[in-house]
């Protein structure tokens, strides 16, 4: 996790360093927002693996440089076969940017369908034991 935490740490350095040269030469805001969004999510995502990293240790043999290959070895975790969620978030998404370019009830119909595959996503294997 440790890695993980300094590679995006690594990217929001990069976005930061970029928005302020651009901010500093250029002279339209979309360009400026767009390295600004993706320095806060390369920060957030950094910060996440930093927070898992302070609060699970260097357990893993990834995060070790004493570890040996075999070490990573095994299961990883718990990957579902097949799931109709992501398609159906797909036309939710899409139907919801539709309505918002034709008609607000297509807004409405988008909203619901992609709260249902959300949660789809989320209670979907509520049940699994993680092994």
């Amino acid at each position: 996790m440790k890695a993980e935490g300094w590679l995006f740490a690594g990217m929001a350095a990069f976005f930061a360093v970029t928005g302020l040269v651009y901010g500093f030469w250029a002279r339209e805001p979309a360009g400026k927002a767009i390295l600004a969004v993706a320095f806060l999510m390369s920060g957030l995502i950094a910060l996440f693996w930093f927070v898992q990293y302070r609060r699970r240790g260097g357990g893993r043999a990834q995060d070790r440089k004493d570890a040996e290959i075999g070490e990573a070895a095994g299961p990883v975790g718990f990957f579902p076969a097949r799931s109709g969620y992501p398609a159906l978030t797909a036309v939710g998404v899409t139907v919801l940017a539709l309505g918002l370019v034709f008609a607000r009830w297509l807004i409405a119909a988008g909203a619901l369908v992609l709260a249902y595959a959300v949660f789809g996503f989320i209670f979907q294997y509520r049940d699994h034991d993680g092994g």
